[in-house]
């Protein structure tokens, strides 16, 4: 009898352990923009239950995707990688089975683990993935009504409604049937706000009154590399079809800003509903007793940009394509509200998760945990890192780029793939006294200094992550073409 107490001692230890560890709400939306957000500054969207999330919470006021396109830079939250590493450096590449993630190490370590919604890596997968014990998800980018699901595997169907609410419907069914003796970690992935933007009806008519003019850095050009007016005419650019706002086109006249403004209400209308859904998922936490012990991550996967330098969609090293909001509850973490300032990226995501789950560390990472910094400070935190985006021959209207981003400057410049000379003029700003990139300084000679000290601090930021003159591989840049992509992969 004697013998077996160090054993129960042990269970009951665990068991504990268990209990008491931290449960995880992690809500992913699709090209948000942290603008369109209460908490971070929109003056029209109204969000007040994720603005109370960053009121009681922490609210990273500077984060950063290091890829800006949706299955890279998914990869990279959940891997804590970079792109060049994962493997994930388009929309059709899978995630490697054999890649960790963190939601696949809390589940090894004890967690109840489930996914709902967008995944999107690998374009037709829509069969469960490892690491999860419950996986729902679809082909493609889904529709914002009657989505056709794989419900773990065992069947396909259609179910009516709107995807945020069946989405949250989903979770929330796997949800109330949790043991309150283990910690789970939900992950819900929404289509919103991505295109096509579609609000459901309550919210069709929310922005009618609100006027949307082109951004004034639309119109000035003529310091910009010269695929940026290229790009005008295209499908991302604002005299476009806008992702089919705009019927007829491209249409540069005045009054086709009618479109644009349109195409924005649209997307604003999203996001409304995915406030509605953490509403929900916030009150049964509260009716459950579960909401302090549980970690709620709300964040985006990429930024957007919205006629910012003429351009809509993402993919290019500006500010609106390249920031992110993310917002985390957990009184764990901070027990009162608090804004960081620092620069903050998605590959940081993953480590900072395990550490506040108690669980192991990633054995390789390009990030670092925030939980540090938010706590007590970090006086190691970084203040450079860098961007890098590829060529797509499916979407031809942004070049290879490589930049580096530091508290102050940005510098951007678009290799040529094959080892040639840049293809395009490279940017320069000054973050500080120019935060809307609206003039670029690379051809000021009193900065050639600058210019060097940026470009070395580049190369030796990717070296730290494997990226040499001979790894660094990418696809020859063939020029903004004017085609419309596949219609299957919008």
């Amino acid at each position: 009898m004697l013998r077996l107490l160090p054993i129960i001692s042990l269970l009951f230890i665990s068991s504990l352990h268990a209990a008491t560890r931290p449960n995880v709400l992690f809500v992913l939306c699709d090209d948000l923009r942290p603008d369109a957000l209460g908490c971070y500054g929109s003056k029209h969207v109204k969000t007040p239950h994720i603005d109370r999330l960053a009121s009681e919470g922490v609210r990273f006021a500077n984060t950063f995707c290091t890829t800006s396109l949706c299955s890279p830079s998914r990869a990279s939250i959940l891997s804590g990688l970079y792109a060049h590493t994962h493997g994930v450096t388009d929309n059709f590449t899978e995630y490697p089975a054999s890649m960790p993630s963190f939601p696949g190490i809390l589940h090894d370590s004890g967690y109840a683990t489930a996914y709902f919604g967008k995944y999107h890596m690998g374009e037709n997968n829509d069969e469960p993935r490892p690491g999860f014990d419950v996986f729902v998800t679809h082909k493609g980018q889904g529709k914002y009504f009657d989505t056709e699901w794989n419900l773990n595997g065992k069947k396909r169907e259609v179910i009516k409604g709107y995807y945020t609410t069946v989405v949250t419907d989903l979770a929330m069914d796997w949800l109330k049937q949790q043991s309150p003796d283990k910690p789970w970690c939900a992950f819900i992935g929404h289509k919103a706000p991505h295109s096509f933007y579609t609000p459901e009806p309550k919210y069709e008519h929310a922005f009618d009154d609100v006027r949307v003019p082109y951004p004034a850095t639309a119109f000035h050009l003529d310091d910009k590399p010269a695929w940026m007016k290229q790009r005008l005419y295209t499908w991302h650019g604002i005299y476009g079809p806008l992702f089919e706002w705009r019927k007829k086109f491209p249409d540069d006249r005045p009054e086709a800003v009618r479109d644009f403004e349109n195409m924005v209400h649209g997307y604003w209308g999203t996001v409304l509903s995915v406030d509605d859904s953490i509403a929900r998922l916030r009150e049964w936490l509260e009716e459950t007793k579960q909401l302090d012990n549980t970690i709620i991550v709300f964040m985006g996967d990429n930024g957007l940009l919205e006629g910012e330098h003429g351009m809509v969609d993402k993919r290019t090293a500006h500010e609106p394509s390249l920031r992110i909001p993310m917002v985390v509850r957990y009184p764990g973490l901070a027990k009162a509200s608090k804004v960081v300032p620092q620069q903050v990226l998605t590959v940081d995501v993953a480590a900072s998760m395990l550490e506040l789950c108690g669980a192991p560390a990633l054995q390789k990472t390009h990030g670092k945990s925030w939980v540090k910094l938010v706590q007590s400070g970090d006086p190691d935190w970084r203040t450079s890192w860098f961007y890098h985006y590829n060529y797509e021959k499916q979407f031809p209207y942004t070049p290879n780029v490589r930049a580096v981003r530091t508290d102050d400057w940005k510098y951007i410049h678009y290799p040529h793939g094959d080892g040639s000379p840049d293809k395009h003029l490279a940017e320069l700003y000054d973050l500080n006294n120019d935060p809307g990139e609206t003039r670029n300084l690379i051809n000021d000679p009193k900065l050639a200094g600058r210019v060097a000290e940026l470009q070395a601090e580049l190369t030796k930021l990717m070296q730290a992550t494997g990226l040499t003159a001979k790894t660094d591989t990418m696809p020859v840049d063939q020029g903004v073409k004017s085609e419309l992509p596949d219609a299957k992969i919008r």
